[in-house]
C-alpha cells in the first residue's frame, strides 16, 4: 500500500513540474510575439481586454479582427494581436502602453495611436465608422 502511495506521489510531482515547462514556454513565445510586434516594418492592431468583456468589448475585438483579416490578408507587414491583460506574460506591454482593462492601440515600431474611445463609441452604432478608422491608421503607417 505506501508503495502504491509512494509511486503515486512521485508520478504527481513529475507531472507538476513537467507543466512548468510549459508554461514557461508560452511565457517565452509570447514574449517573442510581443518582440517581434515591434518590429518597426510591421503594423500592429493590439486589442487589449480582461477576462470579462461586455457586448462592447466582444464587438470591438470581433469588428477589428475581421477589418484586419479582410483587407489585409497575406499582408506580413501586418498583423491583429489579441491579449488578455491578466495574464502575466504580457504585463510589459500592458505597462508599455498604459492599458488599465480595454485598448485599441495601432503600433508601428515607436509610433503608435490609441483609438480606443472611437473603438468604443463606434463598434455597435457605427461598425463601418470604426472600420473605415482602423483602416485610415493602418494605412498610413504601412508606407
Amino acid at each position: 500500500m505506501s508503495k502504491n502511495i509512494f509511486i503515486a506521489f512521485i508520478t504527481l510531482f513529475l507531472v507538476s513540474c513537467g507543466n512548468k515547462a510549459g508554461v514557461q514556454q508560452a511565457e517565452k513565445q509570447a514574449e517573442e510575439q510581443i518582440v517581434s510586434a515591434g518590429d518597426s516594418s510591421t503594423v500592429t492592431i493590439y486589442y487589449f481586454h480582461g477576462k470579462q468583456r461586455c457586448k462592447t468589448c466582444i464587438a470591438v475585438g470581433e469588428l477589428t479582427e475581421e477589418t484586419i483579416k479582410e483587407t489585409y490578408a497575406g499582408n506580413a507587414k501586418v498583423r491583429f494581436i489579441e491579449i488578455d491583460t491578466s495574464e502575466k506574460q504580457y504585463k510589459s506591454l500592458v505597462n508599455k502602453y498604459e492599458v488599465s482593462w480595454n485598448a485599441l492601440i495601432i503600433v508601428k515600431g515607436e509610433n503608435f495611436v490609441d483609438i480606443t474611445e472611437q473603438a468604443f463609441a463606434n463598434a455597435i452604432s457605427n461598425p463601418a465608422a470604426l472600420s473605415a478608422l482602423i483602416k485610415k491608421e493602418v494605412n498610413q503607417r504601412i508606407s
